[in-house]
């Protein structure tokens, strides 16, 4: 009479299993494709280490055509002579020349020579170079250290003052002085200074001598 009421107690449903459809395992195909092609752009080469791109043909081409005939940026090559300018008579007047005393240690006697010959010899100092820098000044041999400008018959119009106060300038144009004396063509002064200058490292744009006519 008095029995206890049972208490319900409720279960949750169970869900209903689909049966297998027996199909292919679409999902993991796909995961595998993708992993697939992920490693293979892994493994291919940068464009930039082929050998078709620009930058490999560039260098290749480089390296395949190297041009050893660009000169050194120490010894730039010889610039094509121009016209030459007129030996003028052997007594052609000269300027006054401004010659000043102890600028450098050598004798005014040595410094007058060097201008004398600068003057009458513009077949010979016009094919040497110099090495005391004058380049920066626009000098392109070593008689510009000594004359400015010429006349047309070749005789100087102007001095110039900056082969006073150069040791080099000044010992340059003896030393092409003597090796004329002792009768040594232009080309062989030419060498000779050359030669005697080839540790210094500053040299003007020196045109070579013109061939000799046969």
């Amino acid at each position: 009479m008095g029995g206890r009421k049972r208490s319900r107690v409720s279960k949750a449903p169970v869900p209903r299993q689909e049966p297998a459809s027996g199909g292919p395992p679409w999902i993991l195909i796909g995961g595998l494709l993708v992993v697939a092609v992920a490693a293979a752009l892994v493994l291919l080469p940068s464009s930039s280490d082929t050998p078709g791109s620009p930058d490999g043909e560039l260098a290749s081409a480089a390296s395949e055509t190297g041009d050893e005939s660009v000169p050194s940026p120490e010894r730039p090559a010889p610039p094509p002579a121009g016209e030459p300018t007129p030996i003028p008579a052997a007594d052609a007047p000269l300027p006054p020349l401004p010659l000043v005393s102890n600028l450098v240690p050598r004798s005014p006697q040595d410094i007058r020579d060097a201008y004398i010959f600068a003057a009458q010899n513009p077949h010979v100092l016009e094919y040497v170079p110099c090495y005391c820098g004058c380049e920066t000044r626009g000098h392109k041999r070593n008689a510009d250290c000594f004359v400015q400008s010429r006349n047309p018959d070749g005789s100087v119009r102007e001095w110039d003052t900056h082969g006073m106060a150069c040791i080099v300038c000044i010992d340059v144009a003896r030393h092409a002085m003597r090796l004329r004396a002792s009768g040594a063509r232009v080309e062989d002064v030419r060498a000779a200074v050359e030669s005697t200058y080839a540790a210094y490292e500053r040299q003007t744009p020196t045109p070579l001598p013109p061939a000799p006519a046969n």
